[in-house]
């Protein structure tokens, strides 16, 4: 089992544990800001579900089907979160119009406010622990959960204060009122969750910084060549591909061109970690006088 599953399997008993606890605190205050904080939570162990399927089915080796592997599969995960997300506001909404329309007072709030205190500190950890392995492990589905559980977190921060303002000056209405900006807070993470993964399918290109050292690696070891051009890039989950044509005098013998294209993977690959190379070698006449100047 790698180390990406075992801590996709950790999400889900960290998500579920942290739903039982706000659930606890909602249970023991009556607040509706505490029960679309739960809500929340909900999606978070739905997620953390579907992401423990796409990053095992995601690990699974190229076959003749999928020849390119299976690293996509974390994207349709980040894109089901949102969708979750999306619902999750709308149910948080129409509890709060319902509070907001009928107040209710807070039951024991001191004890349901420490109660979801614990849980808030739980996901914040976790959070951390996500992001570092989501970035050594290039998984999307790692880093889409973590960004939600920041999210998480500091609209429990927020909810926790509200309620404790509510609990001290009794004004009922500051309840729902938190609850309706909780919502409209996970609506907007959830939009720009399914943004980001829409552009992991829809084969976007690498980021400028990121692009600029590929460019530099080719520049750097491609000694004997004379531009690359039509460079392409794009990411699948941990894999970046990366393909483009080398121009080479037409002289040049095979082998001495291969030999090129071996010292250029090698750089693009310690440069790069999952990257994927294609090299297609022509002659000087196809020179395009743009892309890339070897030095």
């Amino acid at each position: 089992m790698s180390r990406t599953v075992r801590f996709a399997i950790g999400s889900v008993v960290i998500a579920a544990l942290v739903l039982a606890l706000k659930l606890g605190a909602w249970a023991l205050t009556g607040s509706v800001a505490l029960l679309a904080d739960a809500l929340e939570s909900v999606v978070n162990v739905a997620a953390a579900i579907a992401a423990l399927v796409a990053v095992h089915y995601s690990a699974m080796p190229a076959d003749a089907n999928h020849p390119y592997g299976h690293t996509k599969a974390e994207y349709f995960s980040a894109v089901l979160e949102g969708a979750l997300i999306v619902i999750a506001a709308v149910a948080i909404l129409h509890e709060a119009w319902s509070a907001w329309r009928v107040p209710r007072a807070l039951e024991q709030p001191g004890l349901g406010l420490m109660v979801s205190a614990l849980a808030t500190g739980i996901n914040a950890a976790w959070a951390v622990l996500l992001f570092r392995q989501g970035r050594r492990g290039r998984s999307p589905a790692l880093l889409a959960d973590a960004r939600h559980l920041v999210a998480d977190v500091v609209t429990s921060l927020g909810v926790i204060s509200g309620v404790g303002l509510v609990a001290l000056t009794g004004i009922l209405w500051i309840d729902p009122l938190l609850a309706a900006l909780t919502a409209l807070n996970i609506l907007w993470s959830g939009g720009r969750l399914v943004r980001e993964s829409v552009g992991g399918l829809m084969d976007e290109a690498v980021e400028p910084g990121l692009l600029a050292r590929i460019r530099g690696a080719v520049s750097t070891h491609a000694e004997g060549a004379i531009e690359a051009h039509d460079l392409r890039t794009r990411h699948a989950g941990r894999l970046t591909f990366i393909e483009f044509h080398l121009v080479v005098p037409g002289t040049m013998t095979v082998d001495a061109a291969h030999a090129i294209c071996d010292r250029v993977e090698a750089a693009l690959k310690a440069e790069i970690e999952g990257a994927i190379i294609t090299i297609h070698v022509e002659p000087e006449g196809k020179a395009k006088h743009h892309g890339v100047l070897v030095l």
